[in-house]
């Protein structure tokens, strides 16, 4: 906390925002301005409220500070950034962002916020460093909308792809270095996004549609079309990295493909060794490298889910009640916060105290459930709980009135 103590110019925002994050980390069932309010032991949750709404401090200069901590913990030269959306179910029609849309965390189309993340991925842990809301066009066309909910008057509409790509340029911006981007297809399928990387000299891994057109020595072909002339022997099987269950091997074959720009460029095939399903990246390298760096990098591509998980699991990040944009950006700012830290004491307590044969290394879950336990699990008497019952019964209340007033006057 003291690394980010700095944005705060009072000593009591300082003071909430270490019980919010504390919070975050707690083992509370369920993560908002309510619950993690009583946890902290306030009288009420308009002190959360007003740090996540109100408060002078800049999310985007606390989000930098996140990617500095993340970058001194767990540094890789062979690092790997990695971007990818998430979608949160919503109800109503307030909260900044939420339409009808398709969110892999539903599986279908559903009244729904998506943000973008990039994530930092490599040997020794991984965590988010930076955050883009996508805002539909549903929103950027409706000025009135995008004042209430906290838009800026200058707020445009923009793809995730380039909501991507502005991420990747701030971490580049910012001095760090990295060799390597990967993503899915939404991403893959992206040229203005490909040359951008291209560009900058950054490799990537992105995968890509089978109906995707490529261009060889030999002329044009659809990506699956590549696919079926691939020799027996080309096939190799690579891991593309340690799972839950081993390691994750597959059968891979690469292809040279003919760019007019500069580069090694290549469509990499993976195929399903039980199944036979077929997986498809577009690949770029400043310089030629072996089929295993790519398959590594494809490899990599899992981290963010298990970024999401942790995130949302553990650190709340899902769980934000809010509609305006200050107060989405804030909120989640110290989820990524929150998960970082669980990811850092991960990444030390493998590298220092290495576990012994019949325990498995540390896990996030683990280290907040010893966290939370050990050091940071608050004690109230049952006057404290019985004010918050109270409370939370009287606005409840004020709120059935209010619903009640507004539908008696809207009857005939």
């Amino acid at each position: 906390m003291s690394r980010i103590a700095g944005r705060f110019a009072w000593v009591e925002p300082r003071r909430r925002v270490r019980d919010l994050v504390l919070g975050l980390l707690s083992d509370l069932p369920r993560k908002n301005c309510w619950s993690i309010a009583e946890w902290a032991g306030q009288a009420t949750p308009d002190g959360m409220q007003h740090l996540l709404g109100r408060a002078k401090w800049d999310a985007d200069m606390v989000r930098d500070d996140v990617r500095e901590y993340v970058l001194e913990h767990l540094h890789d030269e062979d690092a790997v950034l990695v971007v990818d959306e998430t979608g949160d179910v919503k109800k109503g029609t307030h909260t900044v962002g939420v339409q009808r849309q398709y969110t892999g965390t539903a599986g279908r189309i559903e009244n729904a916020q998506v943000a973008v993340y990039l994530v930092y991925a490599g040997r020794r842990g991984h965590a988010a460093v930076d955050r883009e809301l996508y805002i539909p066009r549903s929103w950027t066309c409706d000025a009135d909308r995008c004042r209430a909910a906290g838009l800026g008057e200058d707020t445009v509409f923009a793809t995730k792809p380039e909501l991507a790509a502005r991420m990747i340029g701030r971490f580049l911006d910012s001095g760090h270095r990295v060799g390597w981007v990967a993503a899915d297809e939404v991403y893959g399928g992206n040229p203005k996004l490909r040359a951008a990387l291209e560009e900058r000299q950054v490799g990537y891994v992105l995968a890509s549609a089978c109906s995707a057109e490529v261009t060889t020595s030999a002329g044009k072909f659809r990506a699956d079309a590549l696919a079926a002339k691939v020799p027996r022997r080309a096939w190799q099987k690579l891991s593309a990295g340690a799972g839950a269950k081993g390691h994750r091997f597959y059968d891979w074959a690469v292809i040279d493909l003919a760019e007019p720009r500069a580069g090694s460029h290549q469509l990499l095939i993976r195929r399903n060794r039980a199944t036979g399903e077929l997986a498809y990246y577009r690949c770029f390298s400043p310089a030629p490298v072996p089929l295993a760096t790519l398959v590594r990098v494809a490899g990599s591509r899992w981290r963010v889910e298990e970024t999401f998980q942790a995130g949302k699991g553990l650190a709340g990040l899902d769980e934000h009640q809010v509609r305006r944009f200050t107060s989405w950006s804030r909120w989640v700012t110290l989820a990524m916060l929150a998960h970082a830290f669980l990811a850092v004491v991960r990444a030390d307590e493998h590298a220092r105290h290495p576990a012994p044969d019949d325990l498995i290394p540390l896990t996030c879950n683990e280290i907040q459930r010893l966290f939370t336990t050990l050091i940071v699990r608050p004690v109230h008497d049952a006057a404290h709980r019985l004010r918050w019952s109270a409370w939370r019964r009287r606005h409840q209340a004020r709120a059935q009135a209010g619903h009640n007033r507004r539908q008696a006057a809207n009857q005939p």
